[in-house]
């Protein structure tokens, strides 16, 4: 079925060859996200937690007492607060709270666990700063949306209280790659691929056990987290990676909610400037995220 505007996303994805350092990719990534810039009323605050970049991004209807802690995709080894400024303040925006994005470290300088330590910090940093548990959500995309769920399992062996909810955009939780959608969707993910992903996998785990829960939460102990919400699109290679999710969280007792969305492409929610479903996608995530802050 057509799509004019996934099209048009896929042409722009296609343009041009592919960058050929981590450093070239690093800054194409950025820069795709520079063509998406903030909104004129979005107020951005820089500054630092525990020596980490950090980002504060609120709108004018945003309560200060709810945050949204932002955890960026890009497999573990690219991505910023950058590339990702648009998403996660237009997200903070449908939940009505301020978002606190984090440029945890990336591989392969620093490996696994540095992003789920450095999540886990700007974590407690929100809880130091005298915001309820209950006014916290967590949100991430791919690798984020993995490191939302080991966040999650990092505060619970943390002892610490679970936040509002998690919201898991095209989760990467599966180190080893093995769903049958990484070769089932393959034709049709413009994006993801099986073998770079094992590539990144291997940078960010440096020799660790890929079933680790805190890198692969599929194989973690769910019960008790927080309530998730999962959007995927019907035409990812990590289609299965929510799906799975979402079992074992199921199972786990864990309230959840998985959405599988038609035609859609690996975090589609990044290009909602060119994209209608995006922008639905957002505002539903928003809507759960109020839901559970009460």
């Amino acid at each position: 079925m057509a799509h004019a505007e996934i099209d048009a996303i896929r042409a722009m994805l296609a343009a041009g060859p592919p960058p050929p350092t981590l450093a070239d990719l690093r800054a194409m990534y950025d820069g795709l996200g520079a063509l998406f810039p903030t909104a004129a009323d979005v107020t951005l605050t820089p500054g630092t937690v525990a020596g980490q970049a950090v980002e504060l991004t609120s709108t004018p209807a945003a309560d200060a007492n709810r945050v949204l802690l932002y955890l960026h995709g890009g497999g573990y080894v690219i991505g910023s607060i950058a590339s990702h400024r648009h998403l996660a303040a237009e997200l903070g925006r449908a939940c009505g709270t301020r978002t606190l994005a984090i440029d945890y470290r990336l591989a392969p300088e620093h490996a696994y666990p540095a992003a789920v330590d450095d999540a886990l910090t700007a974590y407690r940093h929100l809880l130091d700063q005298g915001i309820k548990p209950g006014h916290i959500a967590i949100a991430g995309d791919s690798a984020g949306g993995g490191l939302t769920v080991a966040t999650l399992l990092a505060i619970k062996a943390a002892g610490l209280a679970q936040p509002s909810c998690g919201v898991c955009i095209s989760p990467w939780v599966d180190m080893e790659a093995k769903g049958a959608s990484m070769d089932g969707k393959a034709a049709e993910d413009p994006m993801v691929q099986r073998q770079g992903l094992l590539d990144w996998a291997g940078m960010y785990l440096a020799g660790a056990d890929p079933k680790s829960p805190t890198a692969a939460p599929i194989y973690g102990d769910l019960k008790g987290l927080a309530p998730l919400l999962i959007q995927v699109g019907s035409a990812e290679t990590l289609l299965d990676d929510s799906i799975r999710l979402a079992g074992v969280a199921g199972a786990a007792e864990v309230d959840v909610k998985l959405e599988v969305w038609p035609q859609m492409i690996h975090v589609w929610h990044f290009f909602y400037p060119m994209l209608t479903e995006a922008r639905t996608a957002i505002a539903g995530a928003g809507a759960f995220v109020r839901g559970k802050m009460g």
